[in-house]
């Protein structure tokens, strides 16, 4: 129900609300607008589900760098501030990450070296985490209070809820606790309390079966990786889960070790995924750190001969598969063909299907002189782990004259020359050497650019499906002697792709559309309900206040009327005013704010009033001592003119009357009456009488010039810095004479103190 109407939301749009709100969060925050982002997901999610995260992002507005995996989030965290590490020519450092958090387990082998991180590979139960445990607890307490007070918490879901609530705070009691813990919910079902217990030992045996599966996932991931436990240097854990202590038991015991908890259990994902963010942000200087995750499900393509109705069949990635990589494959065909992506353990999938999509190749020919071209696939796993066919070219000869030939062409030609081997598996092999020419190796490193280089991301692998294309290699071959005449040039074929749970252009706009809609509908009814808050703020405030502080400065009457409009108001906000329109309450607040701020107001300058009186008397008793002093000669002011003296004491004067009178004035009103004069008047006046009074009394006396003393000719010649020196020396004795002259430094010099 949204809006008063129900609505139909997809998977996409629910994750673009959520995303909104770490938007608007993040943005709070920082103070400025937040595009750019890493978003971490599930290392077993499939290309689908990447695909919806990165359209619930799109849809918020959010620029998505990376899809990166939870486990790869959490080691970049880990090893980025290791300094320890194995430098890269020595043995990398193995760890084990695990990660039980509410829904699903996760581990992972990392290999370490000084700024490198590879994983090795990744294991995962989809279906077990902290949820599964809580689930256990409610299943014992619905049993025990429907035996116990003939209670069927399933029957009602608030009921339910509040049980799950609970059982979540008991387990997580028990994880530091060892003996027996109470439960109790009031008023829980028909206004009955109930009550329980349980202590660890008893959890224990209730989650028997889930803590048996932990060993699972673990076995799984020494078995692809063929590591030994010995071969692991550390463990970590993350994760809520993680910090039960049946589960902590259960992975120290498999890798015979004790395990580590030097990482925030709660953060870890989210530092890895901003370490990564600023890691590819030119915003930040970040240590260099290279980060090579693995590809979690084997990928396969499958497609069509060009003459048969067989099918061939080729895995281009195998489970734990360096990523991002990028592959070529070639075909030789005479037209468009079809490829179709799938993963190839569908068993080992947690998802419902195990197709990728279907990708043709478009305006595929055959060559002018009626023979096979040869096409190059280029597919690839990028950095979000989503698997692609990124570019297609056909390989053309085109005919040139022999004075236009250059070596680059010609060694093109032979670099294009197909084996003469019948063996498809050579063929792969023999591509494999011939296609890793220079450009392609370029090509594929700027396409991994955003996850620094391994050795591996340029390699290449060609494949040429059909089993009979040697014997149309070799009918290729007697052209050989043409090959200084020919020209090989790539055309850029269009890919089109039918992809598994991919949104349409126009779908994904409307969702933009009414994602946007929902925002500003977000801001109005923001507004909505801060207008109403303030309503009720002030209707508390002010009744509290009447009754206290501003009752003095309210009449009898005006006081029991207005105690009475916010009684009104108070009730007509959780009644009829319980869900109006913002203008509503706006009005509500300004018809209270015309009775209470004059009454605000009143207490207000009460409080203010008499230090600003005190200020200004305080001042023109300052202004006034000095007139008398200038009247009564004293030194001090004798350089004052006596026509500026006279309009400081008129000053003086007149804002000295003024302040009687209104003071006066004052004095005879009550305190439930409006002032005669307000604190910011008498600050004004303060501010004048200093504008002309500061300047006159204040004057500078006028300085009177010494003459100056020069040396006669016959006194000694010394140098300045000797002089002072020596003036330095003779501080405080007696001044010396020569030919009947006096130095600056003697009592009767001119040179003194006129002051």
């Amino acid at each position: 129900m949204y809006m008063g109407e129900e609505h139909l939301f997809s998977v996409e749009q629910i994750t673009a609300m959520l995303l909104t709100k770490l938007k608007e969060t993040a943005e709070n925050s920082l103070k400025k607008p937040v595009t750019d982002c890493v978003i971490s997901v599930p290392s077993f999610f499939t290309d689908a589900e990447r695909r919806s995260v990165l359209d619930a992002a799109q849809i918020v507005g959010l620029n998505c760098l990376r899809l990166m995996n939870d486990m790869t989030a959490v080691a970049l965290n880990y090893g980025i501030y290791k300094q320890d590490l194995p430098s890269l020519d020595e043995k990398p450092r193995i760890v084990v990450f695990v990660d039980m958090g509410h829904s699903a387990f996760q581990v992972s082998a990392c290999a370490f070296n000084k700024g490198k991180l590879k994983v090795l590979g990744t294991a995962f139960d989809p279906f077990l985490g902290g949820k599964n445990f809580d689930e256990k607890l409610v299943e014992y307490f619905c049993a025990e209070f429907k035996t116990k007070y003939k209670l069927d918490a399933k029957s009602k879901i608030r009921a339910l809820l509040r049980l799950y609530q609970e059982c979540e705070k008991l387990k997580k009691l028990m994880s530091s606790n060892s003996t027996d813990l109470p439960l109790n919910i009031e008023c829980f079902m028909n206004d009955k309390d109930v009550s329980g217990k349980m202590n660890r030992s008893q959890f224990e045996e209730l989650c028997a079966e889930l803590l048996q599966k932990i060993e699972v996932p673990l076995y799984s991931l020494m078995e692809q990786t063929h590591l030994k436990v010995e071969d692991v240097s550390a463990v970590e854990i993350v994760g809520g889960a993680t910090r039960i202590p049946a589960v902590k038991e259960r992975i120290a015991k498999f890798f015979g070790k004790d395990i580590s908890t030097t990482l925030n259990a709660d953060e870890a994902v989210a530092r890895g995924c901003a370490l990564q963010c600023a890691i590819l942000s030119p915003a930040f200087k970040v240590r260099e750190f290279s980060v090579t995750d693995a590809v979690p499900f084997p990928i396969s393509l499958v497609w069509n001969h060009d003459s048969e109705d067989t099918e061939g069949i080729h895995e281009v990635f195998s489970r734990n598969h360096a990523a991002p990589f990028s592959k070529v494959l070639t075909f030789l065909r005479r037209g468009p063909f079809e490829l179709e992506a799938f993963y190839s353990d569908p068993q080992g999938v947690p998802y419902p299907e195990a197709k990728i999509g279907r990708f043709v190749v478009q305006n595929v020919s055959a060559q002018k002189d009626g023979e096979k071209s040869r096409v190059k696939v280029k597919v690839r796993v990028n950095t979000h782990g989503i698997f692609t066919i990124s570019t297609a070219s056909m390989v053309e000869k085109v005919p040139t004259e022999e004075n236009e030939m250059s070596s680059e062409a010609d060694m093109e030609c032979l670099n294009q020359r197909p084996p003469e081997n019948t063996d498809t598996d050579k063929n792969v092999q023999q591509d494999n050497s011939e296609a890793g020419t220079q450009p392609q190796v370029q090509t594929d490193a700027q396409q991994t650019s955003q996850s620094p280089p391994s050795p591996e991301l340029t390699s290449e692998e060609n494949k040429i499906p059909d089993a009979d294309k040697a014997n149309e290699k070799k009918v290729d071959q007697p052209p050989e002697a043409k090959k200084p005449k020919i020209k090989v040039v790539n055309v850029e074929l269009p890919i089109e792709a039918n992809l598994v749970w991919q949104l349409g252009k126009d779908l994904l706009n409307m969702y933009i559309e009414t994602e946007g809609k929902m925002i500003m509908q977000d801001k109005l009814e923001k507004e909505r309900n801060d207008a109403k808050n303030a309503v009720e703020e002030y209707v508390y405030e002010f009744r509290d206040k009447l009754c206290g502080p501003y009752e003095k400065f309210i009449c009898e009457q005006d006081h029991q009327n207005f105690l009475r409009l916010l009684t009104e108001t108070e009730d007509w906000l959780y009644e009829e005013g319980e869900d109006q329109a913002k203008q509503a309450y706006v009005d509500k607040l300004e018809e209270l704010m015309k009775i209470g701020t004059p009454v605000k107001v009143r207490f207000q300058e009460a409080e203010e009033r008499p230090k600003m009186f005190e200020e200004l008397g305080q001042r023109l008793q300052h202004y006034a001592k000095i007139a008398a002093d200038f009247r009564n000669k004293d030194e001090k002011y004798n350089h004052i003119d006596e026509s500026e003296m006279k309009k400081v004491e008129k000053s003086v004067n007149e804002v000295m009357e003024w302040m009687n009178n209104v003071m006066n004035a004052q004095a005879k009103k009550s305190l439930d009456q409006d002032p005669v004069v307000r604190a910011q008047e008498i600050k004004i006046k303060i501010k004048e009488l200093n504008n002309t009074c500061e300047p006159v009394v204040t004057q500078p006396k006028p300085k009177i010039e010494s003459p100056k003393l020069e040396r006669t000719p016959n006194g000694p010649n010394i140098d300045k810095k000797e002089e002072d020196l020596e003036d330095k020396n003779n501080f405080g004795a007696e001044p010396p004479h020569q030919n009947g002259e006096c130095y600056p430094n003697e009592k009767n010099s001119v040179n003194m103190d006129l002051d």
